[in-house]
């Protein structure tokens, strides 16, 4: 195997694949990236559960292949100087890297040992602009759950009806929703749960362009197809909460808020927090406005954010860091926070109608004394 290419762009892919390599595997494979050079540079990493491959363009003077150790490779590359970096193994896995002065030799693995990334059937197909996508994961992301308790909640359900794609995540205490039109809604309903992970690194590789992502659905996986790259994840399967059933319809208070003054004043009140002094923020929904607080044995901090609409004087407690995952999420300036009671969720919504986004919190239940 012997290809040249520009640092940079070999740069830029070997970072994208390296995603999907693993940090630590009893297959030592696996810790590398296959460099496969045959009509185009294909390199890929995968650690069984998630799949990256990337084509990078380069001037491919003799075909093969190689496994080379995905950290080792990234810093390599990083360090060289800028220009036109060749690679080339000596028929074996033996690889050479030279880089205008600079060379390195060392042995890699054999490409025989890596295994092979599964094929997706493509039992349905969806395609959607990157922007879109990137938007979607990112306004929901925030609240797939970090918990191995439920698995089914580690990731995000992909659900579409007709014309619409809803995203949506919940760990136990909230949840995040957002939907959009596609503009091509041909093919069937389906609905599927792909693994936080894989929607980080996705979020992260698409771009803000209208390019489109070609998201094929399989039985036991599903592949994101974006530009040169494909990502392909395993499904997470099990039964996924019934959203619909669990977002309130009717409210008893709805109040306007501005976001970023809302997001001030919690994070304001908030600063006497920690890990080692707990404390959930206090709101008064009054008559124009919401009063914040918060006490622990640090001190006590207050403030005060405007809002239009009343509250009724309604108590109610939440997790400061829930609240401002959603307020940094949304994708509106104004806010409406619909409330019921001091134990039911609360629900953000854009102030301007719209249903691309819904946010549901739990409150925390407050004791005599908070």
């Amino acid at each position: 195997m012997k290809f040249s290419c520009e640092k940079y762009v070999l740069q830029a892919a070997i970072a994208v694949a390296s995603r999907a390599a693993a940090s630590k595997s009893p297959i030592q494979a696996l810790e590398g990236l296959l460099l496969q050079a045959d009509s185009d540079l294909k390199i890929t990493g995968y650690d069984l559960k998630k799949g990256i491959y990337t084509f990078v363009q380069a001037d491919i003077a003799e075909a093969g292949s190689v496994v080379i150790g995905a950290r080792f490779l990234g810093e390599m590359i990083r360090k060289l100087p800028d220009g036109i970096v060749t690679i080339s193994t000596d028929g074996g896995c033996g690889v050479k890297v030279k880089c205008g002065r600079s060379e390195f030799n060392f042995m890699g693995m054999s490409a025989e040992d890596y295994p092979e990334i599964p094929g997706v059937d493509g039992l349905n197909t969806l395609r959607l602009p990157e922007k879109t996508l990137r938007s979607m994961i990112n306004q929901t992301i925030f609240a797939v759950s970090d918990s191995d308790v439920r698995p089914i909640y580690t990731g995000t359900l992909f659900e579409k009806k007709g014309s619409e794609l809803t995203l949506v995540s919940v760990d136990g205490y909230r949840l995040a929703k957002r939907s959009e039109t596609l503009e091509d809604g041909e093919g069937s309903d389906c609905s599927f749960v792909v693994p936080g992970s894989a929607l980080s690194d996705i979020e992260r590789i698409c771009e803000d362009k209208d390019d489109p992502v070609a998201i094929a659905v399989g039985a036991k996986h599903i592949s994101f197809s974006i530009g040169d790259t494909v990502v392909i994840s395993r499904r997470l399967e099990g039964d996924f909460l019934n959203y619909r059933k669990s977002i309130p319809e009717n409210f008893r208070y709805i109040v306007k808020v501005d976001r970023g003054e809302f997001m001030s004043v919690i994070d304001r009140v908030a600063l006497i927090i920690s890990e080692r002094n707990s404390s959930p923020v206090h709101m008064f929904f009054n008559e124009d406005s919401i009063d914040c607080a918060c006490a622990t044995p640090i001190g006590k901090a207050e403030d005060v954010c405007g809002c239009e609409g009343s509250g009724d004087g309604l108590e109610i407690g939440f997790n400061d860091r829930y609240l401002m995952d959603a307020l940094k999420a949304a994708g509106t300036d104004e806010l409406n926070v619909c409330l019921n009671t001091a134990s039911s969720p609360c629900v953000l919504r854009a102030a301007d109608g719209s249903d691309s986004f819904t946010y549901m919190i739990l409150p925390v239940r407050l004791r005599a004394g908070d």
